[in-house]
């Protein structure tokens, strides 16, 4: 597309893991377009992984949870974020995340040039005046599929880039925590949102129970029951950060740890992004379309027959007991040697 948009913005609201998987986009977009005015929409809750981040001009946040305080003000709210939208008068607008909302979002924008994807959900599609065909989208991963919009764009020439801002005092605030405590540090996310993604307590403790080095438990504070749980079946050193963390530190923890153990969640793919070897259980999602990219060889997917379901509540639940802590323990103990080597050369 032969095109030279003086304001774009990029419209990905949510979650955690989406948004470090379209980073490799923003990098493109800077790269092809080095003058131009640069935005990205985002949740709040998930803004300060974004900002500041030097490929962005700025960073516009939407607060979702207006919607919990009634609909006449969630109504109030989202035509004033429209107008908001409207008056920073975008060329560009790149939707990212293909739902009802972030369609609205786009089509507020007013933009002369709208993109998104041909398979969009929730009528988004009808919001934008390019769409971007992808062939076996459905088996694709989510860092290839973004970036099938950054090759419509004419600026996925280059390799992918995973370009996580960690601020300096988060990184020095997370190596102060870590000081002392014996290496490697590895660290764990016990939870999930979705009950079928959440591998039992259990069996972290199992596979984790006489790891050399530190477990450093990490998540939201929904999590932290489980993370205690685990804790309490570990025979080493552990610390819990689990609920304590806002996303700066938690990039922090993650760009100054060793090795990390988690479910199919957001820690897990920004661990992933800052290069740190992953060990991962997939139980209702596939690592071909949402692995630890460019680490998939830690992950490991069950074999029941119906696994990678995406289905978000199961009466079943067999892939837990089928997917144990044996099957995950050569993937460990592969990131611990690999760990051993680098340690001892640097």
């Amino acid at each position: 597309m032969d095109f030279h948009p003086r304001r774009i913005a990029i419209i990905k609201p949510s979650a955690l893991g989406d948004i470090v998987h379209a980073l490799p986009v923003l990098a493109a977009l800077r790269l092809k377009f080095p003058e131009a005015h640069l935005a990205w929409v985002v949740n709040k809750s998930f803004e300060p992984l974004l900002a500041g981040h030097p490929d962005l001009n700025e960073t516009i946040a939407f607060d979702r949870g207006i919607g919990k305080r009634g609909a006449l003000r969630a109504a109030k709210y989202a035509v004033s974020f429209g107008r908001e939208l409207r008056r920073r008068r975008f060329d560009l607008v790149i939707d990212l995340q293909g739902l009802l909302r972030s369609g609205l979002m786009t089509r507020a924008t007013g933009a002369a040039v709208r993109v998104g994807f041909a398979n969009a959900r929730e009528g988004s599609r009808l919001a934008y005046t390019h769409r971007v065909e992808i062939q076996g989208a459905e088996s694709m991963h989510a860092v290839d599929r973004y970036w099938k919009v950054a090759e419509f764009l004419g600026a996925g020439a280059g390799p992918k880039r995973f370009h996580v801002l960690v601020a300096p005092e988060a990184r020095a605030w997370a190596a102060n925590e870590l000081r002392d405590l014996p290496r490697p540090i590895v660290a764990v996310a016990v939870g999930a949102k979705w009950v079928t993604k959440r591998w039992p307590p259990a069996h972290f403790a199992a596979l984790l129970r006489d790891v050399p080095g530190t477990c450093v438990f990490l998540g939201s504070a929904d999590d932290t029951p489980l993370s205690l749980e685990a804790i309490r079946g570990l025979n080493g050193p552990s610390r819990d950060f689990t609920g304590k963390t806002a996303i700066p530190q938690l990039a922090g923890l993650l760009s100054e740890s060793d090795i990390m153990v988690g479910n199919d969640t957001g820690p897990l793919h920004l661990a992933a992004a800052l290069g740190v070897p992953c060990v991962a259980p997939y139980t209702c999602t596939k690592i071909a379309k949402h692995g630890p990219y460019g680490l998939f060889s830690g992950a490991l997917e069950t074999a029941v027959p119906c696994g990678g379901s995406y289905i978000k509540t199961c009466p079943n639940m067999i892939c837990m007991s089928e997917l144990g802590p044996a099957k995950l323990e050569p993937k460990l103990a592969e990131a611990i040697r690999t760990w051993s080597r680098r340690s001892r050369s640097a």
